[in-house]
């Protein structure tokens, strides 16, 4: 009466509910009374204490858990009171009065009760004992419905197998459409909040899918209002997410070929039974509806048992139906923007359908469909894009989106290097095409580069290098025209190669297509030369970007067959005049720190036996292998670039390489010699494989210990040829530092001889005395020089120069013949 429920009660109410429950299979009685105590459930919970929460917990979940094992008792009247019970736990309200010293529970507590009860669980296996009762049925799955709404419920459920149930019941019939609806929603909400992998697999038997198929079926052909199409597209999302299981019976069912018929029925003009009768509007929820049914068909095509149903029904044919100009204000009732999504998403699933139906695709001329197509992509047609979908992104106000989309075609049937196919395309002109849609996509990339754009210039560059590859033909049509395209995205700026919107792909399609396209044709590669692009490969080697090494190398070795490439390669020069030699040994170097090959500190062999064995090659066990299989010394050679590096260099020669310092020549020794340590690595597999099986025979096994020692030898003689370059070069710079070492001491005496000199001057200058012995020492001088025979006729000249009593003689003119006379005695006087 007084429409609350204290929460100390709850046990004892259980109790009678308990008792009535029990007297209710002798006499019906007691059903009203059962079902007004079930009401005080719905009443507001009420604690007198803020810790009586906490304190009745463990009664008060017991005791609604108790409510769901009520519904064991046959009375509809009782099962549906205890359902209206639990939706009202959802819609509860705060009382306006309260009880003398009572104050209301907090709002989720009645429902964080039912879920620590496990109330969820039970109603679910409650489901069986309602078979044939429909109203009953429609409010357990009411209540359902709103203790779904929680995680901890949806797992409780789904250990009562309720995916699997709520399906079997999909079809019983149900005038009022209440049972699809709120068995839809409760799956839904399962796969929300619980693993969508348990709940498909609880979908995935044959019953379940039968009666998936059955319900939507039904919705598709009758069902005529908004809310039948909402709930046909909710069923069509489920069982596309049952297509995406192996395990999932679809085409057993026939589920599968009801999908694909009804995804090309409106493009294939072929009648079919299946959808006899069937007829869609252009509303909003049949616009969903194609989109989910392209959407299957492109999770169909990755199930190989599906690929022949793909074929017979004629998806080829309906998914081309969209390779064509978009036209507006669109087709048929379809305005432009909802034609342009369901295009884009047509030629999306064909990229993935095309290789599964090589066939089909030829004979519908897809190659020609899409090369049209392409060039109307890269007309000045008056069509915009809208770019409001998904496959639209980066498509408004252009046709970006189409043309990415038509090339991923290509590249999917391309890519499985079908000779059909490559023929075809090569034959309707499509190297010419390409090259032109890339130049106008790389003219475009200069206004603004996006994601997009860069997208469909590495895909161009894909697709020619699939089609030109060992054909020389082709690559003639490629050579001048592609080297000019393919120049300046060798040349990008390495900065771009980090900025994430797909600037590194672009830069391996454009070395891959460089590979496959120029390489191994004599006019491309002249061109390529002639336009420096062997400088410009080996700036970008020297940028030393690790994941670019391999191809790099590669492609220089290739071109090395050609006889100009070596003096373009001696020619380069890098930062601080770095030569290709030195920039090779720098990266073997590298190469060699990172595989943990073993050196000592100046660079020369440690290990005689295994030179350049890694450290994971040393191990690695032996394991006898059969002939076929190469042995781990030869899958290494393709696992790192020292063989690339050892290639280039036999190329350019290993005599007289500019630039080189000791170092590097300590580190040249080995390269040069790297094929012969890798045959002894071989032999030495070879031996310990042998010895794994069986011993060889006395010749065999001394003729084994001659090439393991023979091996041995060279890595000695080596590890000599090491220790004689560094002994030169250390008795070198000893030289070079005794020279220095001359010069500075010249320059110190010379600088004493200036000093002295200048201190004598200065003593001459400020002291008479010193004057006159300077004097004295100067007529001594020219005393001793004198000859001791005298001259019989010659005229005796005086050495005196008047006015000298002076510390600086005046100046005064002197005539020719005496200036060399006045020079002498000032360098005197000095």
């Amino acid at each position: 009466t007084q429409n609350k429920q204290p929460l100390k009660d709850l046990a004892q109410i259980i109790e009678i509910l308990n008792l009535c429950a029990e007297k209710m299979n002798k006499q019906e009685a007691f059903t009203e009374p059962l079902c007004e105590l079930i009401k005080l459930f719905g009443l507001p919970f009420q604690k007198k204490k803020v810790s009586d929460e906490i304190s009745y917990s463990v009664a008060v979940s017991k005791s609604i858990a108790q409510l769901g094992y009520l519904m064991r008792v046959p009375s509809s009247q009782v099962r549906i009171q205890i359902c209206k019970c639990v939706v009202s736990f959802y819609n509860m309200e705060l009382p306006r009065k309260l009880l003398s010293d009572y104050q209301p529970t907090s709002a989720n507590y009645k429902i964080q009760m039912a879920e620590s009860g496990g109330l969820a669980e039970t109603l679910v296996l409650s489901l069986a004992l309602l078979e044939n009762q429909l109203t009953e049925k429609l409010w357990v799955l009411k209540a359902l419905q709103h203790l779904s709404s929680s995680g901890v419920n949806c797992r409780l459920m789904m250990k009562a197998q309720a995916a699997s149930r709520l399906c079997l019941y999909l079809n019983d019939v149900d005038p009022s459409g209440q049972l699809v609806f709120r068995s839809s929603e409760i799956l839904w909400n399962l796969l929300e909040n619980t693993s969508k992998e348990e709940v498909v697999n609880q979908l995935s038997s044959l019953e379940c899918v039968y009666a998936l198929k059955e319900a939507f079926v039904d919705l598709l052909m009758h069902g005529f209002r908004h809310y039948d199409r909402q709930l046909r597209n909710d069923l069509l999302v489920i069982a596309t997410l049952l297509a995406q299981n192996p395990a999932a019976p679809m085409i057993e069912s026939g589920f599968t070929k009801l999908l694909i018929v009804l995804a090309t029925f409106t493009e294939v003009k072929i009648p079919n039974p299946l959808v006899k009768g069937l007829k869609l509007t252009y509303s909003y929820e049949d616009f969903e509806l194609k989109k989910l049914l392209f959407n299957v068909i492109g999770f169909l095509s990755k199930d190989p048992c599906a690929v022949q149903l793909l074929s017979e029904n004629d998806v080829m044919p309906a998914l081309l139906y969209y390779v064509k100009p978009n036209q507006k204000p669109g087709f048929h009732d379809w305005s432009a923007a909802q034609y342009e999504e369901l295009q884009l998403h047509a030629i999306a699933i064909l990229a993935s359908v095309a290789p599964l139906l090589v066939d089909k695709y030829l004979s519908c001329q897809a190659n020609t469909l899409l090369l049209v197509f392409l060039e109307w992509c890269i007309g000045q047609d008056s069509f915009f894009g809208q770019g409001n979908s998904f496959h639209g992104r980066g498509g408004r106000g252009n046709k970006l989106a189409q043309m990415r989309y038509s090339l991923r075609v290509l590249r999917s049937v391309v890519s499985l290097h079908d000779d059909a196919v490559n023929l075809n395309l090569c034959d309707q002109g499509a190297i010419s095409q390409l090259l032109d849609i890339l130049k106008y996509a790389a003219n475009k990339s200069k206004e603004k580069e996006d994601a997009i754009l860069l997208e469909i210039q590495a895909n161009i560059l894909f697709l020619l290098s699939a089609l030109c590859e060992n054909d020389l033909h082709r690559k003639e049509l490629f050579s001048y025209e592609g080297v000019d395209i393919l120049i300046p995205l060798i040349q990008m700026d390495p900065k771009k190669l980090h900025s994430g919107l797909g600037h590194n792909c672009l830069l391996f399609c454009a070395l891959d297509c460089l590979w496959s396209c120029v390489v191994g044709c004599y006019i491309a590669e002249d061109y390529f030369l002639e336009k420096q692009g062997i400088f410009l490969l080996l700036d970008l080697l020297a940028l030393k970007q690790k994941n670019l090494y391999s191809i790099i190398l590669g492609i220089l070795v290739e071109f090395c067959d050609n006889p100009k490439t070596t003096s373009h390669i001696s020619t380069w020069r890098g930062e601080k005049d770095q030569t290709a030699a030195n920039l090779l040994i720098e990266l073997w170097r590298q190469e060699e720190l990172e595989l943990g090959v073993k050196r000592d500190q100046y660079g020369r062999i440690v290990d005689m036996k295994r030179p350049i064995a890694s450290s994971l090659q040393k191990q690695q066990e032996v394991i006898p292998m059969p002939a076929s299989c190469p042995s781990f010394a030869i899958m290494e050679i393709s696992e790192n670039i020292r063989a690339k590096i050892y290639s280039l260099l036999c190329k350019l020669g290993f005599e007289n390489l500019p630039g080189l310092s000791a170092k590097d020549f300590v580190t040249l020794a080995i390269i040069e010699h790297y094929i012969d340590f890798k045959v002894g690595e071989v032999w030495r597999e070879l031996c310990a494989e042998l010895k794994e099986e069986f011993r060889p025979v006395t010749p065999d096994e001394e003729a084994l210990k001659f090439i393991s020692e023979v091996s041995e030898d060279t890595g000695r003689m080596v590890a000599t040829l090491q220790t004689e370059v560094l002994e030169s070069q250390h008795h070198k710079e000893i030289q070079e530092e005794e020279k220095t070492y001359t010069k500075i001491q010249a320059i110190h005496k010379q600088r004493e001889i200036i000093n002295k000199s200048w201190e004598n001057f200065l003593t001459r200058t400020s002291n008479y005395e010193a004057l006159k012995k300077a004097k004295r020492l100067q007529e001594k001088s020219v005393e001793a020089s004198r000859s001791k025979l005298k001259t019989q006729n010659g005229a005796v000249h005086s050495t005196d120069i008047k006015g000298l009593s002076t510390t600086v003689s005046k100046p005064q003119r002197i005539s020719g013949g005496g200036i060399a006379s006045w020079l002498l005695v000032s360098y005197f006087y000095m």
